[in-house]
Order: C-alpha cells, then sequence, then structure tokens
C-alpha cells in the first residue's frame, strides 16, 4: 500500500479515538501532527495529547488555524466567541514530513456557514483514515461515512477498529467495505508505550499488505 504525504484521520462521530490513532500513526509513520480546528480549550486539547504520547521528538505538532473554547462543532464554537473560521486560512502546514490531520468530530461537521469536513478533505485531495469503535450504531455510522467518502471519490487509504469490538459487528462493516481494516488494542493504560506498541503493530499490518 502506498501511503500519501498528507493523511486525513476521521472518525464515524465524535469519541470514537482519533487522537490515540493519530499519535499511532504519528509514531508509526515519523509523521507531524496538526489538526486544523480545535474546539473545547477547556479540556486537555489534542495537540498536548499527541506531545504527552509520542516518543519520537523529530515530529512537529502544528498549532491549530483555530482553537476554541466551546467543546462544539467548530462553526457554532466559533458563533460563541462572534469570529467566523475563514476557509482560507485553513492552510495545511508546510513540512517535509508525512503529515496527519485530525478532524474534529465525523465527516458532515460544519467548520463554518458553508463548508464541512468532508468539504475541506475533498479541496485538499487528501486520503483519509477512518476510526471506528463499537457502540450501538457503529455499524450505521461506518458505512455512512463510507459512503459519503466515495460520493465525493475520496481515497480511503485504510480503516481501523479502536480497541474491542464485537466479532459479528467488524465481520459486518469488513463485508459491505471496500477498504482494508485495521486493528488496535484497548488501552489498560493510556502512554507512552502503548502508543509504541501499537505503532508497531501498525506498522507490521501495513508491510503485510503493502
Amino acid at each position: 500500500m502506498k501511503l500519501s504525504q498528507r493523511i486525513f484521520v476521521s472518525g464515524i462521530g465524535t469519541n470514537v479515538g482519533k487522537t490515540i490513532v493519530s499519535a499511532i500513526l504519528c509514531e508509526a509513520l515519523e509523521a507531524d501532527y496538526w489538526k486544523p480546528v480545535q474546539t473545547g480549550l477547556n479540556e486537555l486539547i489534542d495537540r498536548d495529547t499527541i506531545s504527552k504520547l509520542i516518543s519520537n521528538s523529530s515530529i512537529t505538532i502544528h498549532k491549530s488555524a483555530y482553537e476554541l473554547l466551546l467543546p462544539a462543532s467548530p462553526n457554532i464554537a466559533a458563533d460563541a466567541e462572534n469570529t467566523e473560521i475563514k476557509s482560507e486560512k485553513l492552510v495545511l502546514p508546510d513540512t517535509d514530513n508525512m503529515l496527519i490531520i485530525e478532524g474534529a468530530g465525523g465527516l458532515m461537521v460544519p467548520l463554518n456557514n458553508e463548508i464541512t469536513t468532508l468539504d475541506f478533505i475533498a479541496e485538499n485531495n487528501l486520503d483519509v483514515v477512518l476510526v471506528a469503535n463499537d457502540y450501538l450504531g457503529c455499524i450505521n455510522h461506518t458505512l455512512l461515512s463510507l459512503d459519503a467518502l466515495k460520493s465525493r471519490n475520496i481515497n480511503v487509504l485504510f480503516g481501523i477498529f479502536n480497541g474491542f469490538m464485537n466479532a459479528e459487528v467488524k465481520t459486518t462493516i469488513q463485508n459491505f467495505s471496500d477498504c482494508k481494516w485495521l486493528n488496535i488494542d484497548t488501552a489498560k493504560t493510556l502512554d507512552k508505550n502503548f502508543i509504541s506498541s501499537q505503532a508497531k503493530k501498525i506498522k507490521d499490518e501495513l508491510s503485510s499488505i503493502r
């Protein structure tokens, strides 16, 4: 499998493990990290989480184009601060490294009153890694996400099952998917050792399908 230099990590919804997967991919691929829009600044922000979890000191963690207080959809968080997320300011960082780009929520999350995350991915011609975890409704959300990407001719490099997944759920998703699915373990302790072990696992899995 040939990996592009710019990879967008999206989830089938919110809180499915995009940041953990982003850290694992940064570690595995020695890639930089960027989250275009960060909301919920009162919580631990994602680039700080990435910084705490990765071991490779050569990786650059780029500052978000927008950082907003309210933990909400970017357009709503921006409205709460009487500001607007301008599409022309969502410019990919200039780097010679691979770049992992983490989205906010799922694919149809509005960034402003004109474009969604899906639009941003399409406009920048980005390949996608889709993250799914196990909850009631995850099959529907996963297949809807894959269909949305396919409708825009966006390439899905692979999907990642994050943590425990019911075997029948996994099989169902795989049966209705065109893409390869990789697996990461449930973190007993979320730290650098876990990220390093999962990065090695992902590298091995990618090597086997290249």
